[in-house]
């Protein structure tokens, strides 16, 4: 609730600056339309969420107990799920709106990072998704006590650190730069991938998955397609805003 009520408060400073604030032939932001962004990046985060944990991680169980689908009180959320069911939000806010899908996804993304970070403290708080055994000597491992009296790796932390941080800082000095329409969406999707990839050497894989083919988790294998995605989209975005340059006639259509 916290990520939400930050997101949308910096989301409506964000349409005060170009290319939101508007101009001749693009209608302006307004308050009102940050507060439908947010309401539907709400459901895209918590359906997408929950689905892509089922059908990511439990497939055969919630197959076999469809009732279950509905029991979010039980925990089991998917970001990857969640960053799906954000995309079709975010087209179905773009389609109903008239506004330009790469536009409104570079207006959001900047802000995911706050709600990555906070997710991972909640993460933390809870004693939950605990990271794998670590070297005793080192200063900052710690004991997850409903787990067992092995000294662990704070991989919440780390995530907090990478995903939360170190994503927030990079994204806003890319957003200084004024990239093209949709390198930003790309960058974001490339920057999680690899933080998400890299963290998840630390973090203790799921009991019931563990380990799965070339030694990777999960996690890591859904971060693959994110970071290829992501590579591909901030690539194509840079030639596309490219060629708009260099062309008259493409550099003064609409996106």
């Amino acid at each position: 609730m916290l990520a939400f009520i930050i997101g949308y408060v910096l989301l409506r400073r964000r349409v005060r600056h170009e290319p939101y604030a508007g101009g001749p032939d693009i209608p302006a932001w307004t308050v009102d339309d940050v507060g439908t962004l947010i309401y539907h990046a709400v459901g895209g985060v918590l359906l997408g969420g929950r689905l892509g944990y089922c059908l990511f991680y439990k497939p055969t169980f919630y197959f076999t107990h469809p009732l279950d689908l509905v029991k979010i009180w039980d925990g089991g959320m998917s970001f990857h799920g969640g960053v799906i069911g954000v995309i079709v939000a975010l087209w179905w806010f773009a389609r109903r709106h008239h506004r330009p899908f790469l536009t409104v996804s570079d207006l959001l993304v900047p802000v995911v990072p706050v709600g990555l970070g906070l997710g991972r403290i909640g993460n933390f708080i809870n004693g939950e998704l605990w990271g794998r055994p670590a070297d005793p000597s080192l200063p900052w491992a710690m004991v997850f006590p409903q787990v067992d009296n092995t000294p662990r790796h704070p991989s919440q932390l780390y995530e907090f650190l990478l995903e939360g941080v170190l994503l927030f800082v990079l994204l806003a000095l890319y957003d200084k730069r004024h990239p093209a329409t949709g390198a930003l969406s790309g960058a974001f999707l490339f920057g999680y991938g690899v933080f998400r990839f890299t963290a998840e050497h630390f973090r203790e894989p799921d009991s019931y998955l563990g380990v799965l083919g070339l030694g990777l988790s999960m996690g890591q294998w859904l971060s693959l397609p994110m970071i290829l995605a992501g590579a591909a989209l901030w690539w194509w975005s840079r030639r596309r805003g490219l060629r708009r340059r260099l062309d008259p006639a493409l550099a003064s259509a609409h996106e």
